[in-house]
């Protein structure tokens, strides 16, 4: 857990000279080197489907396991295949730890191919890795109970404990528990389990939480929704509508621990996220915390996170994965009590029958007040714009001239959405 796979698949792809690329032993992709050749017949179907898709087929993996790679102390060598889409040789260095397989590193094998001391130089490191992999997934059996402890602990002793058990368990230093990290939340999961912490590159632990835990349930009936509309870009939501914003019962949210390289550099948070929603079901979004590094603020960046879900959901512009810092006033808005009902102003606006009110409404908020814009952006006159509006200020009783009127509009707007 303390490696980088990524500079351990480098330094193998720099002694052996050609890229090599590491998966577990399911197949799934963890690494991979860069390939810089020109020659198009460097690659062939079954290494492009494994770095695109991250995994391989079936059928492949069976081929592979026909040469022996599960039983191998060694390197072995595996001719092309045309038929079964392996165009070029391999060469596969098994990833073992005390005697067991836990993932193979693969390299297409060249003329004259490496030489009997490199590839014992590369088996070195392959060893290396299998302790890493080792590391990681001992420590996934255990984290998801830590995990979720610090995450649902009072703060006090209880909490305290959770936390050093959790830092025991990643270890010290950058690349463990004092090292930057990034909070993730998808929500809905579909089950109450977390996927083992081998198979998300990257991550550090995860564990599942009760749905209620990122989601908020509606304050009030709203009106159903139209057609979604845009207005020079900024606003592609659909009007307020609280139907399907909770999860269903019985449904979960899965938090993930995501190592950073760097505070400035999300992308391995944005990667693991983008790659649990494949996993996810439909409907689902993400959300990642502002990054940190030790373990000091998890449940501040746990509420982030499970803000920045909740504000993708609410808010489809947002999503499908929202960072906390780029949710603007749904930072402040998650942070209401999630009972709260609707300002008494602007319930007479929610009756499903002012559809076309609300959505004009927001809008007109979103637009900064710009008739031109947001009647443009509805495909209305002006004076249909006009006339509607001054709707709303009927039924709401507030002055859309008045700026602290239309700022309480607004966010009572955008709270429905919660």
């Amino acid at each position: 857990m303390k490696g980088d796979y990524q500079e351990l698949v480098d330094e193998i792809s720099a002694l052996l000279a050609a890229p090599a690329t590491l998966e577990n032993r399911d197949f799934g992709l963890i690494a991979f080197g860069a390939h810089d050749s020109e020659d198009d017949s460097a690659m062939d179907p079954v290494r492009t489907r494994s770095i695109l898709t991250r995994k391989s087929t079936p059928a492949i993996r069976a081929w592979f396991e026909g040469f022996g790679i599960a039983r191998a102390t060694g390197p072995v060598r595996i001719p092309a295949a045309p038929d079964a889409g392996v165009f070029r040789d391999r060469v596969c260095l098994p990833v073992r730890h005390r005697g067991i397989v836990l993932g193979y590193v693969w390299l297409l094998d060249t003329t004259p191919g490496p030489t009997d001391a490199q590839l014992t130089a590369a088996m070195e490191v392959a060893e290396r890795i299998g302790t890493l992999l080792a590391d990681e997934e001992r420590a996934g059996t255990d984290l998801s109970r830590e995990f979720r402890a610090v995450l649902t602990a009072e703060r006090g002793w209880q909490y305290d404990m959770a936390v050093a058990a959790l830092r025991t368990a990643l270890g010290g230093g950058e690349r463990g528990a004092d090292g930057p990290h990034a909070m993730v939340c998808v929500t809905p999961w579909p089950t109450g389990d977390a996927p083992p912490v081998r198979s998300l590159p990257g991550a550090a632990a995860l564990c599942t939480l009760p749905g209620e835990s990122a989601e908020a349930p509606p304050a009030a009936p709203a009106p159903s929704s139209g057609p979604p509309s845009r207005a020079g870009g900024r606003s592609g939501d659909q009007p307020p509508d609280t139907r399907g914003t909770r999860p269903p019962t019985g449904t979960h949210a899965l938090a993930v621990l995501v190592r950073l390289r760097a505070l400035d550099t999300p992308s391995p948070a944005l990667s693991a996220a983008e790659r649990l929603l494949t996993s996810a079901d439909g409907g689902a979004t993400a959300g990642m915390a502002s990054p940190r590094h030790g373990l000091t603020e998890l449940t501040a960046a746990w509420r982030e996170a499970a803000s920045a879900a909740r504000a993708a959901r609410a808010a489809p512009r947002l999503g499908p994965i929202a960072q906390w810092a780029g949710i603007g006033p749904y930072r402040t808005l998650t942070a209401l009590p999630r009972d709260l009902p609707p300002d008494p102003a602007v319930m007479p606006l929610l009756d499903p029958s002012h559809a076309d009110l609300v959505r004009t409404a927001e809008l007109y908020l979103d637009c900064g007040g710009q008739a031109s814009r947001t009647a443009a952006a509805l495909g209305i006159h002006r004076q249909t714009l006009y006339y509607r509006l001054s709707r709303v200020e009927q039924l709401t009783g507030l002055d859309l001239a008045e700026g602290e009127d239309r700022l309480l509009l607004h966010m009572a707007l955008k709270t429905t959405r919660l």
